[in-house]
């Protein structure tokens, strides 16, 4: 059972309480959002909880052990609060959001109740409703490292130690031409070979996109320019003139890591680890018996 201050269990005590909820959100593009279901704004920790989104809460049965608790808040989509387009961008994708159990009559007499995060966000009828999942929620996710012939971290992460923000390995560009939903032409590129930033990450600086990243599957010199290509759909969103930098790629081979980056020793895989086809095959006389590596 969660204790209280003692100072907001005698305001409970007194069974004419003056309480309201409130729920802080913060995107994972550092925007922070805050509503309250009282009918004014109130203001705590220099942030407005605004009445406006019409937010509302649902109760939430706590469980005992590892088994993940799940509420929901729902609320009128509105421009100014929470939009269908940032919605439909992810921008509210795995958000944390903090609820709060608030005296409105003296903000300063408060508690946090719960640190959710937002999975699954449901749209009708000029309505959203998200679902808050617990922190249990990460135990379920797995953890740990795999024995496999492949790198398991993103290229420049720590483990890496590859600065991508080196002029060789990213740069400042521009979308000329948006070719499909999952295709982009593009200026300010043409300095770098194909297939340089295949695998690599993209941050949108302007536009509708502006400040979330895209995986790019594919980066490739055509006739008419350089294209890019990604996993998820960014055609309905971007446009001409849209900024963007873009990141050096990475296949997670050891001998892209040596030849590319001339990192083989920070690689964080077992390239020498035998896979599926080693396993199924079986000795001919042709091969090579000298005791060599059988990986390059």
């Amino acid at each position: 059972m969660k204790q209280f201050s003692t100072e907001f269990s005698q305001h409970l005590a007194t069974g004419a309480t003056t309480l309201c909820s409130c729920w802080l959100i913060e995107r994972t593009d550092g925007e922070v959002l805050g509503f309250t279901d009282h009918d004014r704004t109130l203001v705590f920790d220099g942030i407005e909880y605004s009445p406006a989104g019409g937010l509302e809460g649902t109760e939430v049965a706590a469980k005992l052990g590892p088994q993940v608790d799940t509420s929901e808040v729902q609320g009128i989509l509105h421009s100014s609060a929470i939009s269908e387009q940032d919605i439909e961008l992810g921008r509210y994708r795995s958000a944390t959001v903090k609820s709060y159990r608030v005296n409105w009559a003296d903000v300063a007499m408060r508690e946090l109740l719960r640190v959710d995060t937002i999975g699954e966000i449901v749209r009708e009828d000029g309505l959203y409703r998200a679902e808050l999942r617990s922190p249990q929620q990460a135990m379920n996710v797995p953890r740990g490292r795999y024995y496999q012939s492949l790198c398991d971290v993103r290229v420049g992460d720590a483990k890496c130690g590859i600065d991508v923000g080196h002029a060789l390995y990213s740069a400042t560009a521009s979308v000329s031409h948006v070719a499909s939903r999952f295709c982009i032409e593009v200026t300010g590129l043409g300095g770098f070979a194909s297939d340089w930033f295949t695998h690599g990450r993209l941050e949108w600086t302007s536009g509708a996109r502006a400040k979330l990243h895209d995986d790019i599957q594919t980066h490739s010199l055509t006739d008419s320019g350089v294209s890019l290509c990604f996993i998820e759909p960014v055609g309905d969103w971007v446009k001409a003139e849209d900024t963007f930098i873009v990141r050096v790629g990475c296949d997670r081979r050891f001998s892209t890591c040596r030849d590319k980056f001339s990192n083989g020793v920070n690689f964080q895989g077992f390239p020498h680890i035998p896979g599926n086809d080693f396993v199924l095959s079986y000795p001919r006389s042709q091969d090579d018996f000298s005791g060599s590596a059988l990986v390059s």
